[in-house]
């Protein structure tokens, strides 16, 4: 959908909505570069999809404020507007103690959550205190939405047309302090990663609240229709609750709540034009000439961008590489794989001891198949703007992206947007979400690192008019249900709940 066309069809059916999103991570964290105060962006999945609606809808986001210099550039309501220069939607900031983030995020966000919803054999770390506090800041990011809905109502006197647009595992907990505060808000949440099949979420302590802290939303929304099943038989496991299957809702306590699918997406268009622009024309023509990242020759280049978590599959990257040059010895010399990454959450255990293997094994494999002038694996953990990416995705001929889980994967519809020139081919997880979408791309399971290593291969030997051919149906694909038709099938369901 076209953002004109969805600007129109939001006015059309929702007139002048007031949209409060919410979320952990803010879109635009302000720090000190020197003396000076610096704007910087978020290239995560969250704000590359939430950015352009509020923008377009002029609404608020509610976030937690962790740069460096986010308290001086506030206003006394903790708000800001953005983007510079252009003003469009106004940020306000939730400021959380280091206890907070430490019990709230690493702990119990990331420490239970995560690990229990991805099914990646990572333990969770249970701990009744940190709960507490993770309920605790949810009441604090609520606390900031009826201090906003209460301003806006001051303003206008019209609190009905608040809408409360939640974030992710984070928030669990936060529509039910928005219901007891005012039970005809309409609140909904989104759920960005998979949720777990019944029998894994049943060892959570805290699965009774979670699950009634969730049920307080009018809808929740999961990337694809198995989440959404998932969800409701969890439902039917731990409470006494009526799972009504014919149209996915769920009643409890007399509420009702819609579960339904809507698989994220990107701004396609845009993103497709700046793949195109000048810019990474210069990138690409300056990296031929004198590549400053990848040191080592190479004739066939793979390029990896994630987020260094252990979800991501990197380490059965790093194996199926390994077969690969085992398999294909006259791709030594020839064969380079880039693994782009920021490093995340390293005060979680479990994250250092994954960071540690990933230099173990990329080191060992570099032993095993370098020579003196050139080595298969290239780490670069740097931020990179998105245009450095997006010359990378147009100069490789196979782009990798397997999660061991994952509740979409938008990089991969990045880059199959940015491959204007048809060199590259994407594989990809089959436990993506976004496989069920992008089934033209080479699906692989990532625990088989002979049948990895055999698509690899495949995508790098295949020709280019097939290629062509798979990129054009998923570009179509991704088209057709881009960010603004995410956007629109969530507010407009929420909407007529």
């Amino acid at each position: 959908m076209e953002k004109d066309r969805f600007n129109d069809l939001i006015k059309e059916k929702l007139g002048n909505i007031n949209l409060i999103i919410v979320s952990n991570r803010e879109p635009t964290a302000h720090e000190y570069v020197g003396k000076k105060i610096k704007a910087v962006k978020s290239v995560g999945g969250l704000t590359i999809a939430l950015e352009p609606i509020l923008k377009n809808l002029h609404g608020t986001w509610i976030a937690y404020g962790g740069g460096g210099a986010d308290k001086v550039v506030v206003d006394s309501g903790k708000k800001i507007k953005l983007p510079e220069g252009e003003e469009s939607y106004t940020l306000k900031r939730v400021f959380l103690t280091k206890k907070d983030l430490n019990d709230y995020y690493y702990g119990y966000s990331n420490s239970v959550l995560w690990p229990l919803s991805h099914t990646v054999y990572v333990k969770p770390v249970f701990n009744s205190d940190q709960f507490l506090a993770y309920d605790e800041v949810n009441r604090k990011f609520a606390d900031s939405i009826i201090e906003e809905i209460k301003e806006r109502s001051d303003k206008n006197g019209i609190s009905s047309e608040n809408i409360i647009w939640l974030q992710d595992y984070h928030l669990a907990m936060c529509a039910k302090y928005l219901k007891e505060y005012d039970n005809e808000l309409k609140t909904s949440i989104f759920w960005h990663i998979p949720w777990p099949n019944p029998e894994i979420f049943s060892i959570c302590p805290e699965k009774t609240k979670l699950l009634e802290g969730l049920l307080s939303n009018d809808l929740i929304g999961f990337h694809i229709i198995y989440h959404c099943q998932n969800f409701l038989r969890s439902c039917e496991w731990e409470l006494e609750a009526q799972v009504n299957w014919a149209d996915y809702s769920i009643t409890y306590k007399g509420h009702k709540t819609k579960v339904m699918p809507f698989p994220i997406s990107i701004d396609a268009v845009h993103l497709n034009h700046i793949a195109m622009s000048e810019k990474v024309d210069e990138i690409i023509d300056e990296t031929q000439k004198n590549d400053e990242i990848i040191e080592p020759p190479y004739e066939y280049l793979a390029v990896s961008v994630d987020r260094l978590d252990y979800t991501k599959g990197i380490i059965e990257k790093l194996m199926a590489i390994d077969k690969l040059l085992e398999r294909h010895p006259e791709l030594i010399g020839k064969f380079v794989f880039v693994q782009f990454g920021v490093l995340s959450r390293v005060h979680i255990e479990a994250y250092k001891k994954f960071n540690d293997e990933i230099f173990r094994l990329s080191d060992d494999i570099n032993w095993k198949y370098g020579t003196s002038e050139w080595y298969p694996i290239v780490r670069y953990f740097k931020q990179l703007d998105l245009e450095v990416y997006m010359a990378y995705y147009r100069l490789c001929d196979v782009m990798i992206a397997t999660p061991l889980h994952d509740g979409m994967n938008l990089v991969a519809k990045e880059f199959i947007m940015s491959d204007t020139d048809y060199k590259g081919m994407l594989i990809l997880s089959r436990f993506a979400g976004a496989a069920k979408e992008l089934y033209d791309s080479l699906l692989v399971n990532p625990y088989d690192s002979e049948c990895f290593a055999g698509k690899i291969y495949e995508g790098i030997m295949m020709d280019k008019e097939e290629k062509k051919k798979r990129v054009s149906k998923m570009q179509n694909i991704i088209l057709e249900n881009d960010i603004y038709d995410w956007a629109y099938n969530f507010l407009t369901a929420l909407y007529l709940i």
